[in-house]
């Protein structure tokens, strides 16, 4: 039953993850699919760049939506399932679940696994597995877009601060080194994913932020 109640986060996890919104609501406030315009990701920016302000934030916030349910479901029932309600299980949960659900937003199994960056995925993650980090990570991420406009390095600076977040606020009643490995795990996607946006930023060819009117 463990097994079976383990493995049945994992699926929903990947499955709540694989739900892309940057296509959905381009697709409903626009008729197109945002993958076919700008950086191919199916992420808030893209939308934004492509579709518009409101599609942009509403997928924003579905996405985030969807890493927090993946994290709380795993936290408050599929572990507390498998391995009793106070298991430190339960938190470990959350964040292999978060992992799990980002790969999904990434390699959205319902989207020809082309997805998004995982930003927007990891706010709701975070609020789940660390608040504190995630609160900490918004706050350089506002500042950061205010002085520069470019959301790509806002977004950088922000994952770095989340994992010193985790650092300083991890959940002490438990260990804490699998915390901090699912969370650079998490971490090293998001750059991964950004690669390119790493690429243009070193050569100073990063753009600004600017949305479709």
């Amino acid at each position: 039953m463990t097994t079976l109640w383990f493995a049945a986060a994992i699926v929903f996890a990947y499955a709540v993850g694989s739900i892309s919104f940057a296509v959905i609501f381009s697709k409903l406030f626009a008729n197109k699919d945002v993958r076919d315009f700008g950086s191919g990701s199916a992420g808030m920016t893209n939308v934004i760049r492509a579709i518009g302000i409101l599609p942009g934030l509403l997928t924003f916030v579905f996405d985030a939506l969807k890493g927090f349910v993946a994290c709380y479901a795993a936290k408050s029932w599929f572990f507390p399932l498998a391995f009793s309600q106070d298991s430190e299980w339960c938190i470990y949960g959350a964040y292999i679940c978060g992992a799990i659900c980002m790969l999904g937003h990434m390699f959205p199994l319902f989207f020809s696994f082309k997805g998004g960056k995982g930003v927007a995925t990891s706010v709701g993650i975070f609020a789940v597995c660390c608040p504190y980090a995630i609160i900490a990570g918004l706050i350089v991420f506002i500042l950061c877009f205010i002085i520069s406009r470019v959301i790509s390095l806002s977004s950088l600076i922000a994952t770095v601060t989340v994992f010193v977040g985790v650092l300083l606020w991890h959940n002490d009643s438990v260990m804490l080194w699998p915390q901090l490995l699912l969370t650079a795990f998490m971490c090293a996607l998001v750059f991964i994913k950004h690669k390119d946006n790493i690429i243009r930023l070193s050569r100073g060819e990063e753009k600004k932020l600017k949305a479709k009117k």
